[in-house]
């Protein structure tokens, strides 16, 4: 699926609690100390909000790169270098298992460093560290709050927007942390980004058609995890003659037919989707060196 071909109209989308995430952010943007700027794993470029860029300008921040464990470890080695050459700390975590949560207090601990240790050398006890996490919707914010926390403090959910209010939590202490409502920005310059934020669910599938999320998906494994869809579904680069083949090969493995043994395309691209957000793909990183290059030019 060609992203270029995007009905631009398709793809403006800013809901009104979309709007009220990006005033609260910038309210109190100028209570905290440290900003932890949460992305997901799998599009560690896509799924960072240049409005969140502007707002924070010089705001000491790091990143965190959630759902490591559905990733492409050597993807995420590309993107932990790539950030560090533009002075910004990368760590990656795995809500599931826990790995590398604590390297979050480590980051936030760090970033503000230099200013304790001059109030060390005063002899002054430093302040609780005020931090805020800002983020596009579906990146697992919540669900990393509340692994930090060791319980349920944060209102958590699988679909765009469920965090509404912000609210104040000791998650160390040494840091008190404000958790912010999801934003997405109002309208996406690269098109591709919006594919990719609508594959792993950024983006609630209504807003682009589902078979269109689909077929870009399945063509972007194609040419970049060949063994993965061919192992699930049979697809291989050379039978694909229209986008609908990769439909078709994955709806027919699959067994989405109809009468007339004809394939369910909205249920087969449900299906790809699916398969691709659980992991079930393996672990993949749908952002490459391609999306550095065009936004270069």
């Amino acid at each position: 699926m060609n992203a270029d071909n995007i009905n631009e109209k398709q793809i403006q989308w800013f809901p009104g609690h979309m709007a009220r995430a990006k005033r609260i952010l910038s309210e109190n943007l100028k209570l905290v100390d440290v900003v932890i700027e949460i992305v997901d794993a799998r599009i560690p470029f896509s799924s960072r909000n240049p409005e969140i860029d502007k707002m924070l300008n010089q705001k000491p921040r790091v990143i965190i790169g959630n759902k490591k464990d559905l990733s492409d470890p050597k993807m995420n080695g590309f993107w932990k270098n790539y950030y560090a050459s533009k002075g910004i700390k990368v760590y990656y975590t795995d809500c599931k298992n826990g790995n590398g949560v604590k390297d979050v207090i480590a980051a936030v601990k760090e970033a503000k460093a230099e200013k304790f240790k001059r109030y060390e050398e005063a002899g002054r006890k430093p302040p609780v560290i005020r931090v805020m996490t800002v983020g596009i919707p579906n990146v697992g914010k919540s669900s990393l709050i509340n692994k930090i926390v060791g319980k349920n403090v944060a209102v958590t959910g699988d679909k765009p927007g469920v965090t509404r209010n912000k609210q104040w939590l000791r998650i160390h202490p040494e840091i008190m942390l404000l958790d912010t409502p999801g934003l997405l920005w109002p309208k996406f310059e690269d098109k591709r980004c919006a594919y990719r934020l609508a594959a792993t669910g950024a983006i609630k599938n209504d807003v682009l058609d589902i078979q269109d999320i689909a077929i870009f998906l399945l063509e972007y494994l194609t040419e970049n995890y060949p063994e993965s869809v061919a192992e699930k579904y049979g697809i291989k680069k050379e039978d694909i003659t229209l986008p609908t083949d990769y439909l078709e090969a994955c709806g027919r493995r699959r067994g989405c037919l109809v009468k007339g043994g004809e394939v369910d395309m909205y249920r087969a691209a449900g299906i790809a989707l699916e398969d691709f957000r659980s992991g079930k793909l393996g672990k993949i990183t749908l952002d490459g060196r391609e999306m550095l290059e065009v936004n270069n030019d």
